[in-house]
């Protein structure tokens, strides 16, 4: 028997986790823009879910207890070093012709650069609302501030990336016929 069995006994717990682990990379990656960091936030997050599980009462709270945990393993890595501001190239696997990939490729590059340069607050607020899909009371008590807070940066951060992608049209950065939209 592994130790993630002796730790994890219960079945469901296990499962969530394993689960949880692919929305805990995208939502660590979107703070970094590193895959080896986001990993190791991940990584880091899992580790200390096993080690404190019995400390997790209600199993319908696992989510926000997860990006929580996450929140608060990303505030120690920020302690310790400077985080990179490096943005890795993502990778797009579909039928879709080459030139429509490459198109999705800079659209998604030029979003991901507009993203990188919100501070870290708003980065963070922005991708667990619109990525993620949390309500504002969760996101308050994942990264541990006040729900006002939690609307304020979500507001600024929105219209901040809003400005910058328009004025990206405007300057025909962004050639394609889009629209913003905003994702509740």
């Amino acid at each position: 028997m592994n130790p993630f069995e002796l730790i994890c006994r219960t079945p469901t717990f296990k499962k969530q986790l394993e689960e949880m682990r692919p929305r805990l990379y995208k939502v660590a990656y979107s703070w970094c823009h590193a895959a080896d960091i986001a990993d190791d936030l991940v990584q880091d997050t899992v580790v200390k879910a096993i080690r404190n599980a019995n400390s997790l009462r209600d199993r319908k709270k696992m989510n926000s207890w997860l990006f929580t945990i996450l929140a608060n393993c990303w505030r120690d890595y920020l302690r310790q070093q400077k985080p990179s501001e490096d943005i890795d190239e993502c990778i797009f696997t579909n039928d879709d012709s080459p030139e429509l990939i490459q198109e999705r490729q800079n659209i998604t590059d030029i979003v991901q650069q507009a993203i990188a340069t919100l501070p870290l607050g708003q980065r963070q607020v922005l991708s667990l609302v619109d990525l993620e899909g949390f309500s504002y009371a969760e996101v308050a008590e994942i990264v541990d501030i006040p729900t006002g807070t939690v609307m304020s940066r979500l507001n600024r951060a929105r219209k901040a990336l809003a400005e910058q992608l328009l004025e990206l049209k405007e300057q025909n950065v962004l050639t394609v016929d889009t629209h913003i939209r905003v994702v509740k």
